[in-house]
């Protein structure tokens, strides 16, 4: 089996990378800039850029049996209208390239903005409302795609993301801020109020997630559908900062209130991981 991997030297991507070579799967790293990650024993890294990928790619690639498409453009600015007028036709005709070469199996990354302002537990047969464009563009391509597997039968599995931290990390996000504020020496980390509900998921156990469900059904007619990638349970922001500062036995105090919550999400929603399990049993 042959696993190509989109983004493969994103945040995610080097995740998911790590977790096929500890499983010695052969891989193909689909990279614009080949010299942007070194490759392990068992893969091999192809130079391509989705906005003109070469016309034989698939052929470039090995003929994988499943791409795990990962790459994105454009964030962490949500509202940016490039995502729906250049991210999403480009992502489209990249995987359109591939599956009408032979590509049988597409496990590709949404996001929790999808589903917009709704609060709670998420469950993936809810109505999507995007609230912003990185979440509208994501639910049209997944819409697109559908379309395409009627025409150009392939199994696809759409990944819904919640909120992941580790490192590489952008900088910017809650985790290595908090990460920096320590190495500094702040005394304080300033920071929202806190009380709002989120699900919260390390990288790495994302990115062995989205290898299962790439891997466990290899071979079936179908893929798996929608699919929150997420912890199932909500965990208050404020709780998840003062748990990180005390697994490192660090001398900071939160600064609660400094920032507004932000406006482009609900105070509380959390995914519904009832699908997940269902297809990983260990999880």
């Amino acid at each position: 089996m042959r696993v190509a991997v989109s983004g493969a030297s994103g945040f995610v991507g080097r995740y998911v990378v790590a977790e096929l070579a500890r499983r010695e799967i052969a891989t193909t790293l689909l990279l614009r800039r080949p010299d942007a990650m070194t490759a392990a024993p068992g893969q091999t890294v192809v130079a391509c850029d989705l906005r003109q990928p070469p016309a034989n790619l698939y052929e470039q690639a090995g003929r994988p049996d499943v791409l795990l498409h990962l790459a994105w453009g454009g964030l962490p600015n949500y509202d940016a209208l490039h995502h729906f007028q250049h991210e999403r036709p480009a992502h489209f005709g990249f995987i359109q390239s591939l599956v009408q070469a032979g590509l049988p199996h597409v496990v590709a990354t949404g996001t929790c903005f999808e589903y917009g302002m709704q609060s709670g537990a998420l469950h993936e047969d809810l109505p999507c409302a995007p609230a912003n464009a990185y979440g509208h563009a994501k639910d049209a391509l997944r819409r697109e795609l559908g379309f395409l597997a009627h025409q150009q039968p392939f199994r696809l599995t759409w990944t819904r993301l919640f909120y992941l931290w580790g490192e590489g990390q952008a900088a910017n996000s809650l985790w290595p801020l908090l990460q920096a504020a320590i190495a500094r020496g702040d005394a304080r980390f300033p920071m929202s109020g806190g009380e709002q509900l989120r699900d919260y998921l390390p990288v790495a156990v994302a990115a062995r997630h989205l290898v299962d469900l790439a891997l466990r059904h290899y071979g079936e007619s179908q893929g798996q559908g929608v699919v929150n990638v997420c912890a199932g349970q909500p965990v208050a922001v404020r709780s998840l900062v003062e748990g990180w500062i005390h697994a490192q036995g660090a001398a900071i105090t939160p600064e609660l209130g400094r920032y507004p919550y932000p406006s482009h999400e609900p105070m509380a929603f959390w995914g519904d991981a009832t699908r997940l399990r269902q297809w990983l049993p260990s999880v």
